[in-house]
């Protein structure tokens, strides 16, 4: 390709983007919230402020960014928000790590401007490289949950939904993780497998088998299926716990399989949420033998004090001395345990704050949003309906949300703080009215703090304009919610709830959902496997529009991607060939050509014919966030149609002057315009580079590209022309030849009259010319070439005479071989495969080679 001189032959990344970065204006991407165009308001995720903006938050920014530009590119009023998640559990357990302390071994608020000063500094390192990776976010609406503007809103939720009868609190059983010593919800409890020992011993004279011995001075009941013949007479009357020694009756439910162990269970409070299950079910007591800590309590005497693991073997010990513990076997169990330490959870039953759950009202304003991709909806659907509990809420932690709440130390009544006062944190500021049923000022403030997702579940409340009100705000609702399969469950579930109850209806029109993404050897990222990449490693390597490509085309919406150095080698390789692309085509440009001049010859408008097909089709991907299909066809039309095909038949003509030549530039220039603008979404920096040298000016200014070109009779011509050029180049090529050999006559047979402009005759290097007529071939017997695999093993001494006998035959009995030829006056039969007859063709007289394909004959001459 001929370069040009105002362009450096390399494509320096990290120039160019650092320099883009550097220009782009954070206003150019701000809301504007009187404009009259149409708004498209994305609610973002905020992640954790880790200080690590990893892979995976990368590959959902991606999605989110895409979106951004493109509908910014449609004519709509963007709000692309920033927000972080700041408060919970990450961040305590970080503090706790990083300073070597516990959150009760520093006070409360030291503990959490240590918790403050950790996210800050974590915010500032994710905010570079969101920049870094050239994400065009409304910095305008940025939000951090921690600060007093934002949590205000959290606690007017809280206030709202508890005078509206939706928060309540309550004595229950709940998940506990005895590490972080706080409840957790059902969405933070991750199930692992592992192996453990179902123990079976003598309760009482009835075989029963647990895996939870530690759990046995909670027993409460003894339970067997009502049809189990073997525990009928026992139904109704009362055992006696061993070691502990306190009875309990002995019940029926069919809930009980009578398969598993000895058919007779033993129901703690609380083994599991069966347990849980039967003690409602039955009013059965109350017996707490695990604390907070994960420590025995009085109840378990003699083992007050231990830890549940030490109890175990403890008790398991004391059973084989007591000569009760009959047989112990392996058994396969998925446990529960904490998201974040990987503790295995208790649940225990504690005073706690809980959400009303009404999923029927959750999942019909989940019909009411556009699910991409829809079998994600599924998710939503068998999670709400497996909701055995309300959302427990309460936290015993520090740095989170605080609960507004105050208790009136006299009477104990539940005192609430008037919106107007918010933010307060109950454990320093009081109550500026006495107690509303006794009149007393002595006041007890609650510790608990709220879940995180409290906070984040209001996000759309926030950025659509909720000032803690019964009015929607006037935003509401959003346009999109793009976000990750994992936290369907817990972001996606509480925000619907959450907006549903506050303000009423469905919170966005569309959720879009992206998967996970996997290290190189197939599993998901973690360090343990030390298969973990991180975006800042890609973008120092090959950038961040590799990244970007990376991220586009690595798998369908909705799929988990397994992340691939090759995949992203091969996105930083067709920038270079891009680059190589808009280097030939500015060279071109800057010998200048008559921009008003109009698009003539056939190729050229085969171009944009195939231009025009490439927009509508990554339009229609874009629009249904298939960005893998938009980003397949943007390259395949890059790479097969403009590089490979178009620029080598029109390579001649561009070097030529005249009209002809005026046409291919303005059919290229045509083409870079809209290529760039269809890449500026993917790839935001390189698409600036060349449309700055293209035009002067930014393509994140210009509208997404409405160009249409119908042609069909270009169509058509210029697919056979682009396919004869292709065949005769695979003929050279065969023919051990140059492609840019000289060839002689070059005649191109085909059903219509086809006029190139000479561009085949140029890309061949040949006398080419075509016609509508057949041409008059003239087969002529050049040679016969002979099977010696066949007339060998066949004839043996007689097969030199037989190879004359053949040559000696007619043009027509070689084209049709008689049965049996005369060798040595004896008739021989003739072997089938032993000879071929080599044929040329000529035409009037000269020779020629003969190509067909289709319903085209190519003819090409020996002479030149």
């Amino acid at each position: 390709m001929s370069p040009s001189y105002q362009l450096p032959k390399n494509y320096d990344i990290e120039e160019v983007e650092r320099r883009w970065q550097s220009t782009w204006r954070d206003e150019d991407n701000y809301f504007d919230p009187v404009s009259p165009k149409p708004r498209f308001i994305i609610d973002t995720p905020p992640p954790y402020p880790t200080g690590n903006f990893h892979i995976g938050n990368a590959l959902n920014w991606c999605y989110i960014d895409f979106i951004a530009r493109y509908k910014r590119m449609r004519g709509y009023n963007v709000m692309f928000p920033q927000g972080w998640d700041c408060h919970g559990l990450p961040t305590e357990v970080k503090v706790e790590e990083t300073y070597g302390i516990t959150k009760n071994d520093v006070p409360r608020e030291k503990f959490r401007q240590m918790c403050r000063d950790l996210t800050l500094g974590n915010i500032e390192k994710m905010r570079a490289t969101m920049r870094r990776l050239g994400f065009s976010t409304d910095w305008s609406h940025e939000y951090i949950t921690m600060l007093p503007e934002y949590y205000r809103k959290t606690q007017a939720s809280f206030i709202k939904m508890f005078k509206a009868g939706d928060i309540y609190q309550s004595e229950h059983p709940v998940n506990f993780c005895t590490r972080c010593e706080t409840a957790i919800a059902f969405a933070e409890v991750n199930y692992t497998p592992r192996t453990t020992k179902l123990n079976y011993f003598d309760f009482d004279g009835v075989e029963i088998a647990t895996t939870r011995p530690e759990l046995l001075a909670a027993c409460v009941a003894v339970a067997v299926h009502p049809e189990d013949e073997r525990y009928r007479d026992l139904v109704g009357k009362k055992l006696t716990v061993p070691i502990f020694g306190h009875q309990v009756p002995v019940i029926e439910d069919i809930v009980v399989d009578p398969e598993f162990g000895s058919g007779a269970v033993m129901i703690c409070t609380f083994g599991d949420k069966t347990d849980v299950y039967w003690w409602k079910q039955h009013n059965l007591a109350l017996r707490k033998a695990i604390d907070r800590k994960g420590v025995m309590t009085a109840i378990a005497a003699p083992y007050e004090g231990m830890t549940s693991e030490a109890c175990r073997e403890a008790i398991l010990a004391d059973m084989k001395k007591a000569g009760i513990l009959k047989r112990q076997e392996e058994i396969e169990q998925r446990v529960g345990t904490c998201w974040r330490c990987k503790t295995p959870i208790e649940i225990l039953s504690e005073r706690q704050w809980f959400v009303r759950v009404h999923q029927d009202k959750i999942l019909d304003a989940a019909r009411r949003i556009s699910w991409t991709p829809e079998h994600m909806f599924s998710r939503m659907e068998n999670w709400a309906n497996s909701m055995e509990w309300d959302w427990c809420i309460s936290r015993q932690r520090i740095f989170a949300t605080p609960i507004p709440v105050w208790f009136c130390a006299s009477c104990g009544e539940i005192v609430l703080p008037d919106e107007e006062d918010l933010p307060i944190d109950p454990t320093i500021d009081k109550p500026k009215k006495p107690c509303p049923k006794c009149g007393g000022n002595d006041f007890i403030g609650e510790k608990d703090v709220l879940d995180t997702w409290m906070d984040s579940s209001i996000s759309v409340l926030h950025i659509t304009g909720w000032d803690g009100t019964d009015a929607k705000p006037p935003l509401f609702p959003a346009q999109i919610r793009p976000q990750g399969h994992d936290i369907i469950r817990t972001w996606a579930f509480y925000t619907i709830l959450r907006a549903n109850a506050l303000v009423g209806g469905h919170p966005w029109d569309e959720i879009l959902v992206n998967g996970m993404v996997l290290g190189e050897d197939g599993f998901k990222m973690s360090k343990s496997r030390n298969n973990i990449i991180s975006p800042e490693e890609i973008v120092e390597k090959y950038g961040a529009d590799a990244l970007r490509q990376w991220g586009a085309g690595g798998a369908a919406t909705g799929s988990d991607i397994m992340f691939n150095w090759n995949d992203v080698i091969a996105a930083s390789r067709f920038q270079t060939k891009l680059w190589n692309i808009f280097r030939f085509v500015m060279g071109h440009l800057e010998h200048g050509a008559d921009p008003a001049a109009p698009v003539t010859e056939l190729i050229d408008r085969w171009l944009l014919v195939r231009l025009s097909e490439t927009v509508a089709e990554v339009t229609a991907a874009m629009e249904g966030y298939q960005f893998d299909r938009a980003l397949k066809a943007i390259r395949e039309f890059a790479w097969n149609t403009l590089a490979d095909d178009y620029i080598e038949i029109v390579k001649g003509r561009l070097y030529a002057d005249g009209g002809s030549r005026d046409s291919a530039c303005n059919a290229l220039r045509t083409t870079m315009d809209v290529l760039c603008r269809l890449l500026a979404p993917i790839i935001p920096h390189f698409a600036e580079e060349c449309y700055h040298h293209l035009t002067g000016r930014s393509v994140h200014k210009e509208a997404w590209p409405d160009f249409t070109y119908a042609d069909d009779e270009a169509r058509r011509h210029g697919d056979l022309l682009v396919k004869t050029v292709a065949e005769i180049r695979r003929y050279k090529h065969d023919k051990g030849m140059a492609l840019n050999a000289p060839l002689g006559h070059v005649t191109i047979y085909a059903p219509e009259p086809v006029d190139d402009a000479g561009d085949a005759g140029r890309a061949l290097a040949a006398d080419a010319r075509w016609s509508t007529g057949t041409p008059k071939l003239e087969e002529v017997m050049s040679g016969i070439d002979f099977n010696m695999a066949v007339i060998g093993p066949a004839l043996r001494k007689q097969a030199r005479r037989f190879m004359q006998a053949i040559e000696a035959l007619p043009p027509e009995q070689l084209k049709n071989p008689p049965a049996t030829v005369m060798v040595d006056g004896e008739e021989i039969p003739v072997p089938p495969g032993s000879f071929t007859p080599k044929v040329t063709y000529q035409v009037a007289g000269e020779e020629v080679d003969v190509l067909t394909f289709g319903d085209v004959i190519v003819t090409i001459g020996h002479t030149s």
